[in-house]
């Protein structure tokens, strides 16, 4: 078999070779296809995928978006919509950057996607205190003590995790 190195630049790329080039599994890869349209890889004979080079180059982008720069997939959705297909993939080529400003205003950095974010949030004082026993009685916290930033990025957080082990379910 030919290592995707060996291949031409132009040469498509099965799930598994783009899956080891950007070091994620390839259901991660089945996944982004449901949330983000424009990841169409050409599809053959019992659903074999084939990427082309532009098809990697955004897989490159959001990566970067998700996992190096902490965003949502609702905060990659966004940019998508306003920067466009082409803005994502020359960030995956390493030739633009994504407007921070403009975006990160309203959009929190995701605990979940992130690991460099969850590690130092895992060692965070606050989130320590909160590992330990839960408090029982008048002191115990209630749901209305959470702010509505905190309330709607746990319901974000519940519908991903809701879509992922649909997904999960799927190709089981």
């Amino acid at each position: 078999m030919v290592a995707a190195d060996d291949k031409s630049p132009d040469a498509f790329r099965t799930i598994s070779e783009v899956a080891d080039d950007l070091d994620v599994p390839q259901h991660v890869l089945r996944f982004w296809e449901t949330r983000f349209s424009q990841i169409r890889p050409m599809k053959r004979g019992g659903g074999r995928r084939y990427y082309r080079p532009a098809d990697i180059d955004l897989l490159k982008g959001i990566r970067h978006l998700l996992y190096g720069e902490g965003y949502t997939i609702r905060g990659v959705q966004r940019i998508l919509k306003e920067e466009g297909t082409a803005h994502l993939i020359a960030i995956g080529r390493g030739e633009a950057e994504a407007d921070k400003p403009a975006v990160a205003a309203n959009e929190p950095k995701s605990v979940a996607v992130a690991p460099r974010i969850q590690k130092s949030v895992a060692e965070a004082p606050e989130v320590a205190s909160m590992r330990k026993e839960p408090r029982l009685g008048s002191d115990a916290p209630k749901g209305d003590d959470l702010t509505a930033e905190q309330e709607r990025l746990l319901r974000e957080a519940l519908g991903d995790l809701a879509a992922a082990r649909k997904i999960l379910a799927m190709s089981d």
